[in-house]
């Protein structure tokens, strides 16, 4: 018997811890529109969101617009969990050219693009936004090599920059396996790396299996991506897999969410679309599909 109270007991522990998280999770989508944030977000919140990232503008993010988020977001109670850009004239998303363009792996507009990731670390601080996240580069899989050495160095400048005024980032994943940016993090080591996990990004890029990633990543994932995708064709190894609606790719949303909700995750799972088309009623239609997962 008292085995049995045991399991019973361990059961509704369980269910109560899992609860209680998805009670914390909220659901939030990309501004991108920022010429009347209170408007922006007297809307989101109509809606039914709870949280929102900032899209990266440029002269975009002076003080008086800081205080204007601070003000909407504590009127409208919308979270703004990061400030998100990827920075660079030349970044190309796609296998051929990618690797070369994007984010500070490569040398190329390095200068430039840290310059941009500083203003976006103190705006996050003015707005007190907790985190700005990015692409920051195909991570190179050999931890030896001077490129992945150089890379770890440059970051650990960005990071020391943030970590001084109190913001944390996020690595957005996709260009490289879950093992490969975990190393990364811990060889960067300043404590407020993170992870913004996109879990079509993992498909995308042929990298992972999200739902795999999630079990790999654990704590280290602060905000998610909600966006759906599938795998590169095998025909054309040049190109990004495609994405597509949720829940019509190769992300399992069901298994994702409850295996978030074990973890006892408590931040946003922000919905991303980059696809055409009426993204106004995507998103609404997404907000609710999510919301019916974390409920169950």
């Amino acid at each position: 018997m008292k085995v049995k109270h045991c399991l019973v007991a361990a059961a509704l522990l369980f269910a109560l811890t899992t609860a209680h998280a998805a009670d914390k999770i909220t659901i939030g989508v990309i501004q991108y529109d920022l010429t009347d944030i209170d408007k922006s977000f007297k809307d989101l919140h109509e809606q039914g969101f709870g949280s929102c990232e900032i899209n990266y503008r440029k002269n975009t993010l002076t003080k008086d617009f800081a205080e204007k988020v601070k003000e909407a977001s504590k009127k409208y109670d919308i979270k703004v969990t990061t400030l998100v850009g990827v920075p660079g004239s030349k970044s190309t998303w796609n296998f051929r050219k990618g690797p070369a363009t994007i984010g500070l792996v490569p040398t190329e507009e390095r200068a430039e693009k840290i310059k941009v990731y500083h203003e976006m670390i103190d705006f996050c601080a003015m707005a007190d936004i907790p985190a700005m996240h990015s692409h920051f580069g195909f991570i190179p899989e050999d931890p030896s090599s001077e490129q992945y050495k150089d890379f770890i160095k440059v970051m650990q400048d960005l990071a020391n920059y943030a970590k001084e005024r109190n913001v944390l980032i996020y690595f957005e994943t996709g260009q490289e396996t879950p093992t490969t940016l975990i190393r990364a993090i811990k060889d960067i080591g300043t404590g407020n790396v993170f992870i913004n996990c996109d879990l079509a990004n993992l498909l995308m890029y042929g990298k992972s299996n999200s739902l795999d990633a999630v079990k790999l990543f654990g704590p280290l994932i602060k905000e998610f991506h909600a966006k759906d995708g599938k795998y590169p064709d095998p025909n054309n190894p040049y190109e990004l897999g495609a994405e597509v609606p949720i829940p019509t790719g190769e992300v399992n949303f069901p298994a994702v969410i409850a295996e978030l909700k074990k973890q006892g995750f408590q931040g946003a799972v922000t919905i991303e679309c980059e696809l055409n088309g009426s993204q106004h009623d995507y998103v609404i239609k997404t907000r609710k599909y999510l919301q019916e997962l974390l409920d169950k």
